[in-house]
């Protein structure tokens, strides 16, 4: 969080699922932005976007529960889809919000997705109070929304749950982001610490079922890395596109899965700004 350039308010809100950790910032009228990270990291990931986001929108960013970051689980406990997307409306509730943006990378991707369908249809267990909740929706390399990972991206993500560590992280990190940006130490020993510290298994489940939005479908924005190689990039891009009549779609040139959050890029800013305030 001393990587952050903007000045950070600590909320911790209560749902039936425990304690959520939300840092947020940007000016307290703006309109909501809800940032969620990818799989095994917090929300310290998003240090490179938030003074760009914090301009426009006051901006949330929350530590997943249930894995490594400052949120306690408690109370019902977290273990199907259902129960996350009951989650992540209960700290959109106790942020006071009626209608927000949600901006997820790799698996906080595939919750917002998720998410964004529930709300957008009404499924339980999502209240009333979700339905069309979501205003805008952006992703960035989603994964499991489009695409299955490749077999070689799990294969070498092994050691992480094997032996998880932060020798193990950078292994895995360099060789995910070769030949393109890397990923800061710092993040790097907060992955092989979150690793070490956090055993639980996320929740998971199908990829959002999309088809069933029709017209309830919100703005999308699609930002893809490259380089990933968590999947292939050109059958996520022609998948996004298919699926979600109207997105834009666009691939980020010469950057990794993982290093995309942290890339410091005023053209990655501009299409975020840009889409989140047209």
């Amino acid at each position: 969080m001393a990587l952050w350039p903007v000045a950070v308010e600590r909320l911790d809100l209560e749902t039936e699922f425990g304690s959520t950790r939300v840092n947020a910032c940007g000016p307290s009228g703006g309109p909501p932005l809800v940032l969620l990270s990818g799989g095994g990291t917090t929300s310290a990931v998003w240090y490179a976007r938030v003074a760009s986001l914090a301009r426009t929108h006051r901006v949330y960013a929350v530590d997943l529960m249930g894995g490594p970051g400052l949120s306690v689980p408690g109370g019902r406990p977290l273990r199907r889809p259902a129960d996350l997307m009951a989650w992540l409306d209960g700290v959109v509730d106790a942020l006071g919000a009626e209608r927000v943006a949600l901006l997820g990378h790799s698996y906080g991707g595939w919750i917002a997705l998720s998410y964004a369908v529930h709300a957008a249809m009404g499924v339980p267990p999502c209240s009333f109070r979700a339905r069309g909740r979501v205003e805008r929706l952006a992703l960035l390399d989603p994964t499991q929304c489009f695409a299955g990972f490749r077999a070689s991206y799990l294969a070498r993500a092994v050691p992480l749950l094997a032996r998880p560590g932060e020798v193990t992280a950078r292994r895995f990190l360099a060789w995910e982001t070769r030949g393109g940006p890397a990923v800061a130490p710092e993040l790097v020993r907060l992955t092989g610490l979150g690793g070490r510290e956090f055993r639980g298994r996320p929740v998971t489940g199908p990829r959002p079922d999309v088809a069933r939005w029709g017209t309830a479908a919100p703005p999308a924005l699609v930002l893809l890395a490259g380089r990933s190689r968590a999947h292939d990039v050109r059958r996520v891009a022609t998948a996004a596109g298919r699926s979600l009549p109207g997105a834009r779609v666009v691939t980020v040139p010469g950057v990794g899965h993982h290093a995309l959050p942290e890339l410091r890029s005023a053209e990655l800013d501009g299409w975020v700004a840009g889409f989140l305030t047209g």
